[in-house]
C-alpha cells in the first residue's frame, strides 16, 4: 500500500510538471525555447594558461540566460566581481554537449582541435548546478574523466537525476546541498559518495530545511509562487548561494596560491 501511494505521488508530480511545461511553452513560444548555441558563450577560447573556467547549469527547462533564475543570478553576481583569470558561463542542463565543447576549446591551448594529455591535465574547471542542473554537473564530470580533464570543484544543489550520487575520480572536491522537506514534490540527492575516496574529497552533504522559512519568491514563475515548496525555495535562497559562493571563491583563491608558487 505504501509503495502504491509513492507511485501515485510520483505519477501526480510528473503530470503536474508536464502541464507546467506545456503551459510555459505555449506562453513563451518557439523562439524563447530555441536551444542554447555555443556562440552564446562569451568566453574567448582558448583561455590563458592558469585561468579558471566556471560553468553553472540551470535546472528544469530554464534558458541559460534567464536573469531571475538562481543559477544565472549567482553567476552574474560572481562575474560582476571581475575576478582576474576567472571565466564564468551558464548552460542549459539539456545542452551539456556545448558545455563539454566549451571545456575542450577552453583548454586546447594550441587550438589544434584536440586536447593533449598535458592540456587536459592543466585544466582548471569548477562546475555547479541546481535541480536537473545538479545532475548535469555529475554527468559532465563523468564525460570529462576519459578525456583526462580534472574538475577542481563540483557543487550539486538539490540534484535531480539518475545515478548522480557517485562522484567520478577526476573530481578533486565535491559538495552537495539538498532538502528532504518535500514529499509530493522534488527532493534532491542526499548522499554523494566518491568513486575513489583517495582522489576525491566530499566536502559535505549539507541538508537545508525550509519548513517555515520565508524566502522571497517574487522572481519565481506563477506555479512556483503557488506551490512554494522547498525545492523552489532552495533555488532562491540567498543563504544557500552565499555558501556556494564561499566554496567557489575558496577554490579560486587556492588556485591563485598554487599558480604563484
Amino acid at each position: 500500500m505504501a509503495s502504491l501511494k509513492k507511485f501515485r505521488a510520483k505519477l501526480w508530480l510528473w503530470i503536474v510538471l508536464l502541464v507546467i511545461f506545456a503551459s510555459t511553452a505555449a506562453k513563451v513560444g518557439p523562439t524563447a525555447l530555441s536551444p542554447q548555441k555555443f556562440s552564446d558563450f562569451t568566453t574567448s577560447t582558448p583561455i590563458p594558461e592558469g585561468d579558471t573556467l566556471v560553468i553553472g547549469f540551470l535546472g528544469g527547462w530554464e534558458k541559460w540566460n534567464e536573469p531571475k533564475r538562481g543559477v544565472r543570478k549567482f553567476a552574474m553576481r560572481l562575474r560582476a566581481k571581475n575576478l582576474p583569470g576567472v571565466h564564468i558561463e551558464t548552460a542549459e542542463n539539456h545542452r551539456r554537449e556545448i558545455a563539454l565543447e566549451l571545456v575542450k576549446k577552453a583548454f586546447d591551448r594550441d587550438a589544434d582541435g584536440t586536447l593533449s594529455e598535458a592540456e587536459a591535465a592543466s585544466a582548471r574547471l569548477i562546475v555547479f548546478g541546481q535541480s536537473f542542473g545538479g545532475a548535469a554537473v555529475n554527468k559532465l564530470c563523468k564525460e570529462l574523466k576519459p578525456l583526462g580533464v580534472p574538475v577542481l570543484l563540483a557543487v550539486q544543489i538539490d540534484s535531480v537525476g539518475v545515478d548522480d550520487a557517485e562522484v567520478p575520480s577526476n573530481v578533486r572536491r565535491a559538495a552537495n546541498f539538498f532538502q528532504r522537506d518535500d514529499y509530493f514534490f522534488i527532493r534532491g540527492e542526499r548522499q554523494l559518495r566518491a568513486e575513489d575516496a583517495t582522489r576525491t574529497e566530499i566536502l559535505g552533504n549539507y541538508r537545508l530545511k525550509y519548513r517555515g522559512k520565508k524566502i522571497d519568491l517574487s522572481d519565481g514563475r506563477w506555479y512556483q509562487k503557488i506551490f512554494r515548496n522547498a525545492h523552489v525555495k532552495m533555488e532562491q535562497d540567498p543563504d544557500l548561494w552565499a555558501k556556494v559562493e564561499e566554496l567557489i571563491l575558496a577554490q579560486i583563491q587556492e588556485q591563485k596560491i598554487e599558480k604563484g608558487k
